[in-house]
């Protein structure tokens, strides 16, 4: 079993936008796939960061691509394996993508097409389609743009919802790529794969680009790139959860401070009756001495009350 392993995002990002011919194919054929739209032409706008790594002390490895008629493309193999606000950064990476083009001495009706594509191996969306587009819509499922006027895309793939047993005969583009993407640590030891790499012009394509990541070399960076995740996600859960410690904490507090304000009410007010009530008794012509034994005050402080 070789080392490469796409589900890898710095392995991903080498593979389909090196700066290359061969890459920048196999990245056509993935876009061609997801999109469901012919791509023909394609350019990486931020491959410098492969060629860099070492360089890197946290380098973002989507791949941001630009097609002919300028639409905008931020595409991502997410390595998380949990859905932690998963559609939060999804939404916050297209409002960065479009936010990005340059309108100055321009009209809105000029912004282009802009997409987040993100592949991710876990189950996040409520149905049965492992490719779902998300667009701006309202409760009832009304857009809130014209279809043909709609600049603002979000589209997933859910490699989970693979049936990783289905026939390779009865798989259609998609699921073949997703197949290989989750198998290709496998190459030719697995059968479907095997019969891919064989038979299927993509997948070739494909195969080619990830026997470049193949080598010892490759094992320590993507071993390497693995534990900085791993590092990543741990920090951001020790951060969460001292967060909810520190919301608990507060609300916490806040929740003293009421119920003592309240505590501090009922005192004032149980003073109040009692002041009301021994001037009513003192009125009334008890004696001190009975006023104190009814009340449980001694004379000195009945006095207080009937004077105040």
């Amino acid at each position: 079993m070789r080392s490469a392993n796409l589900l890898n995002d710095f392995a991903f990002k080498y593979v389909f936008g090196e700066d290359c011919k061969e890459a920048n194919d196999a990245l056509k054929s993935l876009l061609t796939v997801f999109l469901e739209r012919k791509v023909h032409h394609v350019v990486v706008k931020n491959s410098e960061l492969v060629k860099y790594y070492s360089k890197m002390k946290n380098p973002r490895l989507d791949l941001l691509v630009e097609f002919d008629d300028r639409t905008m493309v931020d595409l991502e193999m997410q390595l998380r394996q949990t859905q932690d606000h998963l559609p939060i950064r999804f939404s916050y990476y297209l409002a960065r993508l479009h936010s990005s083009q340059e309108l100055e001495g321009k009209y809105y009706g000029e912004l282009k097409e802009t997409i987040v594509l993100v592949l991710f191996n876990v189950n996040l969306i409520d149905n049965n389609r492992m490719c779902n587009t998300f667009t701006l819509k309202n409760e009832d499922g009304l857009s809130f743009v014209k279809e043909t006027e709609d600049r603002m895309k979000i589209r997933t793939v859910e490699m989970a919802k693979l049936d990783v047993n289905k026939p390779l005969k009865e798989m259609n583009e998609q699921e073949k790529m997703i197949y290989y993407f989750l198998n290709c640590h496998k190459g030719m030891d697995d059968s479907k794969i095997k019969v891919m790499i064989e038979s299927d012009g993509v997948i070739q394509m494909l195969e080619k680009r990830v026997e470049t990541i193949s080598d010892d070399g490759w094992k320590k960076i993507i071993e390497d790139f693995r534990k900085l995740h791993e590092n990543e996600e741990r920090m951001e859960r020790q951060l969460e959860e001292a967060h909810k410690a520190q919301e608990e904490a507060k609300k916490a507090l806040q929740e003293a401070n009421k119920l003592s304000q309240e505590a501090d009410k009922k005192v004032e007010e149980a003073n109040k009756q009692v002041k009301q009530m021994v001037r009513k008794m003192y009125e009334d012509g008890f004696s001190l001495d009975q006023i104190s034994e009814y009340c449980s005050l001694n004379v000195d402080e009945i006095q207080v009350l009937t004077k105040s």
